[in-house]
């Protein structure tokens, strides 16, 4: 009859008889310098969540639990940082372990393995309040299958560096190819300029300093119930678009102040220029604010990663600024009836135009 420590002791023996090492990954010698990136982290989001490997170490047993050595996301880190050259002034990418599972059968002697990883890359960036963001890149999906003898495991390691080393491999050829001309990787940020200064035989009058208006511009009919003696139809508008090269985007902004000519009317009793000077006004007010809309807008003031929404924030703010000016230029002026008024703003804006370089 056994004692209580002999036996305690034979469940030691058997137990450590049947027990799998860690596994340690062995650097790889990858046929790659990292093209703009490092791995800055590593993290498991797999949703099933149970060991990532089971190895059959004995015949008729079924698979037990192994982890890497560090733990899974500690042992691929230590792989990554033994294997990939670490320059941190390069682009930080996230390795998300979404699917990492390696799982092992056994028929007699003979034990079959099967592993299957996915593999998210993630850019990692900063928001204005310093928080971090990321944007997802590419997904790598491998897998192996393979048979070994009872006893002997490393083909388990090869396996699951081979399966790294291509995920890295992958990485590196998105990065090769989207570097210079994805607008997720360009690092800096430009603004490009347009004016709408076209002439048009349509509704639209273009701002223009060359071309002025003039009364044939306002060819709606008079609005009844109206007391004012004409009304004009101003505004401003942008449309845009960008283009990637050499990791700068350029967003190219075609910026338009204009009148419609269907909208815009003018009673007989106005038909003068001191009236059409003050209309004119509303028009120069429409401009102005597009050209403070501009320079609102430059790299410093604008994100890479939200310069979109930025340049439309903006724009709803500068539209609002117009409409709140224009009613300043009407309520001090009344309407033009006040000369003073009238040409005490008549200075002001000229001289706006003129800091811009659009003096008439």
């Amino acid at each position: 009859m056994l004692s209580l420590l002999s036996f305690f002791w034979l469940f030691i023996e058997l137990f450590s008889a049947n027990a799998v090492d860690p596994i340690r990954l062995q650097p790889a010698q990858l046929p790659f310098t990292p093209t703009g990136f490092y791995i800055s982290t590593v993290t498991d989001q797999r949703t099933e969540r149970g060991p990532a490997i089971r190895l059959v170490v004995a015949p008729d047993q079924s698979a037990q639990a192994v982890d890497l050595a560090g733990g899974l996301t500690g042992g691929i880190r230590e792989f990554v940082n033994r294997s990939l050259r670490n320059d941190q002034k390069l682009r930080p990418i996230a390795m998300r372990l979404v699917q990492f599972k390696l799982t092992e059968t056994s028929s007699g002697n003979r034990v079959s393995g099967q592993f299957a990883a996915t593999i998210a890359f993630d850019l990692i960036g900063k928001n204005d309040d310093d928080s971090e963001i990321s944007t997802r890149l590419t997904t790598y999906r491998g897998g192996a299958s393979y048979t070994r003898p009872m006893g002997q495991t490393a083909v388990v390691e090869q396996t699951i560096r081979q399966s790294l080393t291509a995920s890295l491999r992958s990485l590196n050829e998105y990065m090769k190819r989207e570097i210079d001309r994805n607008e997720k990787l360009a690092t800096t940020l430009r603004v490009e300029f347009a004016d709408d200064a076209r002439s048009t035989d349509d509704d639209t009058v273009h701002y223009n300093p060359d071309r002025p208006l003039s009364w044939a511009d306002f060819q709606a009919r008079p609005r009844s119930g109206s007391h004012y003696a004409a009304e004009v139809f101003t505004s401003f508008a942008y449309e845009g678009r960008s283009t990637v090269e050499h990791g700068t985007i350029t967003a190219h902004l075609l910026v338009k102040a204009y009148m419609l000519k269907h909208s815009s009317w003018v009673r007989d009793v106005a038909l003068n220029a001191y009236s059409l000077n003050h209309e004119q006004r509303h028009f120069d007010i429409a401009k102005l604010i597009a050209e403070r809309f501009k320079r609102k807008l430059t790299p410093e003031t604008l994100t890479l990663a939200d310069y979109n929404s930025e340049i439309q924030y903006q724009f709803i703010e500068s539209f609002r600024d117009m409409n709140k000016l224009q009613e300043q230029y009407d309520r001090e002026t009344q309407h033009g009836i006040n000369q003073a008024a009238q040409a005490f703003w008549n200075q002001k804006i000229d001289a706006e135009l003129r800091s811009y370089g659009l003096a008439r």
